[in-house]
């Protein structure tokens, strides 16, 4: 985050920060304190579009104050509490209740996948939550596992960050040529462009159910284009787990709005299987009753969802999106996989690991290590991690020269900057990270040099990057102390050959500590490539974020 979100301690001469306990692309959650009544909470920091004039901005944090309380009006205890609503600085601060417990997405990733009968009772409780919600007339946008939060000491299970999406200024990419969201759980009309309503939350409930019970979303893919095409055209294949409840899944993974499941009757579903042990059925003759549908009214339509009946296809009629959708989505698809793309950003969900000022600093590796796990994805891990959020943002038409904007450098999301380094190449570093060049390697380090960003251009090797990091992977017990956990895989980046280096090693001394490292390497236009991250491990968390925005945001020579 900016500095000036670092120098507050108090805001609205009320809530005391204390520690950073969550990050991502809409804002920064912190531990604190309500200083009045005397009580924990947890306050969101939203980041605001910094390139907007003095207008603009103003109106943006005028429509961001009105939504926020808009969604602190929702009550459901499923939904977690906003306490209040502020502005400290010119910048929107969101007090919720403080919630002890991971989210879905780091259950996940510690003890595997669910079994069907605690889907089942997550799922109940989601949709009882987009229900309180619908019927108000919010939406929520950004529904995934790490959205979902599961409360220590009671298993309760709470949807978080309802309406961040849309209160951030979130749209499709048709309407102002930006996109905020998470493509695997995003529905395809959103990706299309077409005006979304409550069934877009259903989808992303569905996407999500098929994670809970399998570890990720049917939609991941290696590739931000990748995932986009599996949303909008791919075959739907829910994972063999979700048979128990399957129609419930594939109700809520019809590409058609006006043909999915309703909350209502997904709801009566799941409870009839807890209740029966049986595999639900949609009756014969359905019609969809989803109250307050925030688009035109569509015609009802039938179907049967009988037991394992065949994963749904990806024909536009019946059950998939409607013509102008499809057209429109494999545009966008296709303009995604063009060498004209815009930038595309990959984000780490909130949730991340809070900041730890007395860690010591250690020289930066003396590996150029390279590779980049799929979105989200730990190489040899079969639980996802958070997934993440993805930015898309085409290009103005014409654009002051500034540091962010010169040449042909990518914009930085909120939180970071872009700069261009004086060996040609340009990237988004986090606000805060200093240069420090060492032989033939760049790197930008945090303060303290807890994380350490690095880049190495050289000349093509022969083997390609595979082979480079197979090497360096083969290296490794020699050139980093107590090299461990490491992992080779052969990727593409942006349409070019990749390889991607993950590894765990103990540091360069005792105080430095054990540390993770994730590493790129591609081959673009006759030269070698190199992008890496390292961080202490129980940093790997943010660590993923700023490895993610230096790679989707990296620009060569």
């Amino acid at each position: 985050m900016g500095s000036q979100g670092e120098n507050v301690r108090v805001i609205a001469d009320r809530y005391r920060l204390e520690e950073r306990i969550g990050r991502g692309g809409m804002g920064v959650v912190w531990r604190a304190t309500d200083q009045l009544l005397v009580r924990p909470v947890a306050v969101k920091e939203l980041l605001l579009d910094d390139t907007l004039s003095a207008q603009e901005s103003r109106s943006q944090r005028e429509r961001t104050l009105r939504e926020a309380r808009a969604v602190a009006q929702l009550h459901h205890p499923h939904i977690v509490v906003v306490h209040d609503v502020v502005e400290h600085g010119e910048r929107p601060y969101i007090v919720m209740e403080l919630i002890e417990g991971g989210s879905l997405a780091e259950r996940i990733a510690e003890h595997g996948p669910v079994d069907a009968q605690e889907a089942a009772r997550i799922g109940i409780a989601l949709l009882g939550a987009l229900r309180r919600a619908h019927d108000a007339g919010v939406l929520h946008r950004d529904l995934k596992p790490a959205n979902v939060l599961v409360e220590a000491d009671t298993d309760r299970v709470v949807l978080t960050d309802f309406g961040i999406a849309r209160i951030a200024g979130a749209t499709t990419l048709t309407e102002t040529g930006s996109f905020v969201g998470s493509p695997e759980y995003t529905a395809p009309e959103r990706m299309s462009g077409d005006r979304t309503g409550p069934e877009s939350d259903l989808w992303s409930l569905g996407a999500l159910l098929c994670a809970l019970l399998s570890g990720e979303s049917p939609f991941r893919r290696d590739s931000l284009g990748g995932i986009l095409h599996a949303v909008v055209v791919d075959e739907i294949r829910p994972p063999a787990q979700a048979q128990p409840i399957l129609p419930v899944v594939r109700g809520l993974l019809e590409r058609d709005p006006r043909r999915r499941l309703d909350a209502a009757e997904a709801e009566r579903l799941l409870r009839e299987f807890l209740e029966t042990g049986r595999t639900p059925r949609v009756p014969a003759v359905y019609t969809p009753t989803q109250r307050n549908v925030l688009r035109h009214p569509a015609p009802s339509s039938s179907r049967e969802a009988p037991d394992g009946a065949p994963p749904a296809t990806a024909a536009p009629r019946p059950g998939g999106l409607p013509a102008r959708g499809v057209l429109v989505a494999a545009a966008l698809v296709a303009a995604l996989a063009g060498a004209g793309v815009a930038t595309a950003v990959l984000l780490m969900s909130d949730g991340g690991d809070g900041d730890d000022p007395h860690a010591s600093p250690g020289p930066p590796s003396a590996t150029a290590s390279t590779g980049v796990s799929r979105p989200g994805h730990t190489p040899g891990r079969s639980a996802p991690g958070p997934a993440p959020t993805v930015t898309v943002t085409r290009p103005p038409d014409s654009a002051p020269a500034s540091e962010s904007t010169t040449g042909t450098a990518r914009r930085a999301p909120s939180g970071y900057r872009s700069v261009r380094d004086p060996d040609g190449f340009s990237l988004a570093v986090p606000e805060g990270f200093t240069r420090s060049p060492q032989g033939v390697r760049i790197f930008y380090m945090s303060p303290g040099e807890t994380f350490r960003i690095g880049v190495r251009t050289a000349e093509p090797d022969e083997g390609g990057p595979l082979a480079v990091m197979r090497k360096a992977d083969a290296d490794g017990p020699a050139d980093n102390p107590g090299y461990r956990d490491g992992r080779v895989t052969e990727t593409s980046h942006e349409g070019h050959p990749a390889a991607l280096w993950e590894f765990t090693w103990n540091g360069f001394s005792a105080a430095e500590g054990p540390r993770h490292t994730y590493d790129l390497c591609w081959e673009q236009n006759g030269r070698m490539y190199d992008v890496w991250v390292s961080a202490p491990v129980g940093r790997a968390r943010e660590a993923k974020e700023y490895f993610d925005v230096a790679v989707g945001t990296f620009v060569p020579a």
